[in-house]
């Protein structure tokens, strides 16, 4: 008897934990989107690998927080510049097509870098040169992918996909950098260039095997500009919208170039080399991992724009603590809720934007989301790498903490005012019918 009543409730915990973990990886479910996943997977590792890699090599050939900053605008300004462009492109041809197409171009790059620096011809500028290059094939990529999500798994699944394809991307977040900052210390950056350029080979086959039906392209009276404007139009007119990509800019500009400082950090202040710096990424990563996961274990929108403002703050406190901290042990556990926060925030707001956007704006909406989070992104690290010039790295990353937290409160003040419009919209793109849900919906935004 005794043990019919230990094992009872641990059957029914086994069985619940096994929902709950299918209720996780719900999207897997979609071929497409399992060769999505592995493919990205892979190509992510490496990607993490050269970013690693090429700050350090810019930080060893000159020494520079501006020139680090610099190697960063040069990489994300084309998606500001032409992210609109991008996204016309994305809601007019077919978007997988384009994502072969920018995957291939991003390969044959990381293949050239990997062959100047393995051959010690490259220099400072041709690493800005061909970091601009990839900002230009990643205006065209990041609206094509976010926008090819839900042609994978559909819009009942979207929210997971969403979270699943943040938890790969963090995934090799905490594997990139700790592999590269071994791999720096012992055979050089080259390698790691090399590794990336093969590890794109994964990630076109997968793209390739697909069965996707090609995309629904609407005819279009109008011209190219008068279609791009019709998509900031309605941005702009959209408060729900406009609000959550007016908070992810700032927090692009003022908060994320944190991570552009972190050779400075792992160097001059933790008196380390680069594997302390894919330590401290390491660590920023298994945070981001972390918050991954538990978005992808959430089947429903409610509470999501209450965690974004609090992700936000708590981001901003993480990154201010950080800051002070000179303890090498302590700075590596301060990065997990600094890479935790900042990753719930994104794909929270990632997920209500997609959450509200109708599909013939899809490419254009989320073209203004990448040019918000990645685009704003180097003026922000321009503008670090400058100031840390003149006040240090630790200073410029404190005040970035404390921009996060602002941000987050104005952003939690202005959400009473846009929680009917979100309402409305998350119901009229399917994803909450009928009235018994409009009660959810209403309290998805506050």
């Amino acid at each position: 008897m005794a043990e019919t009543e230990i094992s009872e409730p641990s059957a029914a915990t086994t069985a619940q934990d096994r929902s709950r973990f299918r209720d996780m990886v719900r999207s897997l479910k979609h071929r497409n989107f399992q060769l999505f996943f592995s493919g990205q997977m892979i190509s992510l590792v490496g990607t993490w690998m050269d970013n690693i890699a090429e700050a350090w090599l810019v930080y060893r050939l000159t020494g520079s927080s501006l020139l680090l900053g610099t190697v960063a605008f040069a990489g994300q300004i084309p998606i500001f510049l032409l992210g609109p462009v991008g996204g016309l492109v994305a809601d007019r041809f077919d978007r997988r097509s384009i994502i072969v197409a920018t995957q291939t171009s991003s390969m044959i790059l990381a293949f050239l870098l990997a062959f100047l620096t393995l051959t010690k011809r490259v220099t400072v500028w041709e690493v800005i040169l061909l970091a601009a290059l990839l900002g230009v094939v990643n205006a065209f990529d990041v609206p094509a992918r976010q926008s090819f999500l839900v042609e994978m798994v559909g819009r009942e699944d979207l929210m997971n996909a969403i979270a699943l394809n943040s938890s790969m991307f963090n995934g090799a977040r905490v594997i990139g950098p700790s592999v590269a900052g071994i791999l720096v210390a012992s055979i050089g950056e080259g390698w790691c260039f090399f590794a990336n350029a093969v590890s794109y080979v994964a990630v076109i086959a997968g793209l390739l095997m697909m069965r996707v039906p090609r995309s629904a392209i609407e005819k279009h009276d109008a011209s190219p500009l008068d279609h791009i404007l019709e998509g900031f139009r309605f941005v702009r007119n959209t408060a729900p919208i406009r609000t959550l990509l007016l908070l992810t800019g700032a927090i692009s500009i003022v908060a994320l170039p944190y991570s552009v400082l972190m050779p400075i950090f792992a160097a001059r202040i933790l008196h380390g080399n680069a594997r302390t710096l894919g330590v401290l990424m390491g660590a920023t990563g298994v945070g981001a991992l972390l918050g991954a996961l538990v978005l992808a274990s959430r089947t429903k929108l409610q509470g999501l724009a209450r965690l974004v403002a609090i992700s936000c703050a708590s981001f901003g406190t993480s990154l201010i603590l950080f800051s002070f901290s000179r303890y090498y042990p302590l700075s590596v556990l301060l990065l997990v809720p600094v890479g935790f926060f900042v990753m719930v925030q994104m794909a929270a707001t990632n997920t209500l934007i997609q959450a509200m956007v109708p599909d013939r704006l899809r490419g254009r909406t989320m073209a203004v989301y990448s040019m918000m989070f990645l685009g704003m992104a180097p003026i922000g690290a321009l503008l670090s790498g400058t100031v840390a010039d003149r006040i240090g790295a630790p200073w410029t990353v404190a005040i970035g903490g404390l921009g996060a937290i602002v941000g987050g409160a104005i952003f939690a003040r202005n959400l009473p005012k846009i929680r009917v419009q979100a309402r409305e919209l998350i119901i009229a793109q399917g994803l909450a019918g009928g009235n018994p849900a409009q009660e959810m919906t209403a309290r998805s935004v506050s």
